[in-house]
C-alpha cells in the first residue's frame, strides 16, 4: 500500500509506520497543493491512502470523488508521541478500508 502523509502530519511519523510506502508531501514536492487537488493529484500517482490530521477534511471535499482511501488521525498536537496510540487501530482496520472514504482514528480511552 502505498501512503501519503499531509503535510499537517510530521514526517516524524513515516519512521514509525512500519508497513507500506510511506511518503509526505513535501518529498513529493506537493507543498502547499490544497486538499481537493491533492487528493487527485495523489490518486493519479497511485497512491492508496492520504494520512492527515485535518478534521474537517470530509466535510470540505467531496471525497468520493476520489480514488483514494482518506484517514484522519484525531491527535491534539502534531508530536509523534500523540500518533502511537493510533497506529495499531490503523493497521488493524486497514484492510477494511475503502477507497473514496473518511476513516477517523483515535486513541481507546
Amino acid at each position: 500500500m502505498k501512503i501519503l502523509l499531509d503535510e499537517c502530519v510530521t514526517k516524524k511519523l513515516s519512521k514509525v509506520l512500519q508497513k507500506g510506502e510511506i511518503y509526505t508531501v513535501i518529498e513529493m514536492g506537493w507543498s502547499g497543493i490544497k486538499n481537493g487537488k491533492l487528493l487527485s493529484v495523489a490518486a493519479k500517482e497511485g497512491f492508496d491512502l492520504l494520512l492527515t490530521i485535518d478534521k474537517n477534511m470530509e466535510y470540505q471535499q467531496n471525497t468520493s470523488e476520489h480514488p483514494i482511501i482518506i484517514v484522519v488521525f484525531d491527535v491534539m498536537r502534531n508530536k509523534v508521541d500523540e500518533y502511537l496510540p493510533l497506529v495499531d487501530p490503523f493497521y488493524q482496520q486497514l484492510s477494511t478500508m475503502e477507497k473514496g472514504r473518511v476513516y477517523k482514528i483515535t486513541a481507546e480511552a
